[in-house]
This record gives structure tokens, sequence and C-alpha cells, in this order.
């Protein structure tokens, strides 16, 4: 019974080494595969989206999306078996992204058409920055993230008063053009005034008189520095967090990338850090 635990704790190790490790020929071999059939998978979707092609191909598009689903969801199935914890690559980010690459070609059975989302399966491609090795690009995200994090509350006033006025001036809008210039009620002229305010300005409906004219140039110029408002609060943010976390780039003695800007040693030469400066140990 022994042996056969072994054997099995063997191969479940294996193909652990080989689905979650970049750092050995097979698992970068294997990674660089899943890439291309995500690829793959994604350019088949698209194609089928074009009636010209799907008519001449389209069993060959539904038969290989179906090979390249199974092929997902034994994948899927031996992350699971190999991971100790697996819990924990279910409920991460990748388990999810992982499972919703799934259910697409499934769904399709119950949702006609929804085998076009299987083009969630792009985010998986997001491993790219782990097989080559860009782990600095990764780490720079979480000071984007700290500073969205640090922002949130101004960002969420903001976009109360934005939801405010839009409430206000397309009630005025539709006061002002009426129904018979296309502001047919309020919600449609509260519709208007987001579009125009968002500089999209679809043109389905336009205000005709001087008045509306007028305040419709007003919610576009006003529309310009809505645009630059959340841009300079984040920003604002990213340049205090560089200010307040002395990163660190390269170590002073062996000029080594530092990866991790919490790091407290060198991983090269065993340089230490305190407080974001270096201290030589004697």
């Amino acid at each position: 019974m022994k042996h056969i635990k072994s054997k099995y704790e063997l191969l479940r190790q294996k193909i652990y080494i080989v689905i979650y490790g970049s750092g050995t020929i097979a698992g970068k071999t294997f990674d660089l595969l899943l890439l291309a059939v995500i690829l793959l998978s994604v350019l088949l979707i698209m194609m089928q989206s074009v009636v010209r092609y799907d008519k001449i191909h389209h069993d060959f598009f539904v038969i290989s999306e179906w090979i390249i689903t199974v092929f997902f969801t034994l994948e899927y199935i031996l992350r699971i078996i190999s991971n100790k914890k697996p819990l924990n690559y279910i409920f991460s980010f990748y388990g999810f992204v992982d499972l919703l690459s799934l259910l697409p070609m499934y769904l399709s059975f119950f949702f006609p058409g929804s085998e076009a989302l299987v083009v969630i399966r792009s985010l998986r491609l997001l491993r790219l920055f782990a097989i080559l090795d860009l782990i600095p690009v990764l780490n720079q995200s979480s000071h984007i993230k700290e500073s969205l994090k640090a922002s949130a509350n101004k960002i969420v006033v903001f976009v109360y008063f934005i939801l405010v006025m839009s409430v206000i001036l397309g009630t005025i809008m539709f006061v002002i053009e009426g129904r018979h210039n296309g502001f047919t009620n309020i919600p449609n002229s509260i519709y208007w005034c987001i579009v125009t305010m968002t500089t999209v300005g679809y043109g389905d409906i336009a205000p005709i008189t001087p008045i509306g004219k007028t305040i419709a140039s007003f919610i576009m110029i006003m529309g310009y520095g809505i645009i630059a408002v959340p841009t300079g609060i984040v920003t604002a943010e990213l340049s205090k967090n560089r200010k307040n976390k002395n990163v660190k780039n390269n170590c002073p003695r062996c000029k080594t990338f530092i990866y991790n800007e919490y790091a407290n040693y060198c991983y090269n030469c065993g340089e230490k850090f305190i407080d974001g400066e270096v201290k030589i140990d004697e």
C-alpha cells in the first residue's frame, strides 16, 4: 500500500512540476503549448463569427473547439488533483479564469451562442509574464492597485457628483427640448447627458433649440474636465506611493535587479536592506 501511495505521490509531484512550474524544460514547454492552444481557440471563435467562413468550415470550428475544451477540462482537473491545497487554486484568480474558460462550450447546450464567450480564455495569457520571467512587470501592478485603493473614496464621491449632475442636466434638457425634439422622457435625456459628458456622442439624440445647444456645449466642455479628474487623482496617489516607498531597483553591491520591493536581502549576494536603505553586514 505504501509502495502504491508513493508511486501516486511521485506521479502527482511530476504533474505538479509540469503544470505549475515554468522553471523546467517540461514545464516551460507545457506553458508555451498552453498559450498556443489558447491563441488558437480565440482565433477559431473569431473566425467562426464571420458568416462566410462559418458556412464553409462550421463543422471544423465546432469539432476543434470541443477538442480544445476537453483539453482544458483535463488540464483543470489535473491542476486540482496535483495541488496539495486544491481549494487555494480553485478559489484563486487563475482558478476562476480557468473554470470560466471551460463553461461557454458546455453552456452552449442550454444557451446557443454562448460559445462565443470562450474569448475569456484570453485572460489566461496573463501567465505569459511568469513564463517569460517578467515578474518585475507584475510587481509594478501592486503600485497601481495600492493607488487605486487609496483613491477609491475620492473617485466614488466624484462619480456620485457626476451622476447627480447627469440627472439634473438631463431633466433640464427634457424640459427645454421636449418630446418633439427626441428627448422623449427623463431617463432618455439622462442617457443623452451621460453620452455627451463622456464625449462619446452617438448622435441619436441632439438638441435643436439655442438654449439646448448652449447647455449641450457646456456639458461637452465639462466632459473633458471630467475625464481628467479621475486620472489626476490616481496619478497623484501613484506619485505619493513612489515617494513614500524607496523602491529598490538594483542591489548596490552586485547590481542584481530586486524583484520584490519588500525584500530584506538581495537574493544573489545577500546584501541586507533596512528601511529602504542598504546596510552591509560586517
